[in-house]
């Protein structure tokens, strides 16, 4: 059985059902706790680790995060379709990313007009 999120096989009796979709358990997770960009003890908790493990900048990030991060910052601002055509992700795909880039403070939302883009976390 195959999930329908994420593509990837599921051993016999280990898949969840979500509204008529078929998961593996951590899209089933993601599904039903979704990523939260603005979480302040998600803030917080990734400050304090990443002070802790001597990281700045994109240092601890994954590749994609790191090729998100420097797409945005070369861009200047782009919004959550734009990057996941660029990037081939899934909308859930590229909010969990941009959560862990929000906790880390390196990028943020911003609205203009009826838009919303993502900008780098110090763009005024």
């Amino acid at each position: 059985m195959k999930c329908s999120r994420c593509g990837d096989m599921i051993p016999e009796g280990e898949s969840y059902d979500f509204y008529g979709q078929t998961l593996c358990e951590d899209c089933y997770i993601g599904a039903i706790e979704p990523p939260r960009s603005c979480d302040v003890a998600a803030v917080h908790s990734a400050k304090k680790s990443r002070a802790i493990a001597g990281q700045t900048g994109t240092e601890g990030l994954t590749e994609l995060q790191k090729d998100i991060y420097n797409y945005v910052r070369r861009q200047g601002k782009v919004t959550k379709p734009e990057l996941a055509k660029k990037f081939k992700l899934a909308e859930w795909e590229l909010d969990k990313q941009f959560a862990v880039l929000r906790h880390c403070e390196l990028l943020k939302g911003r609205k203009e007009g009826d838009k919303i883009y993502l900008v780098p976390f110090d763009a005024e």
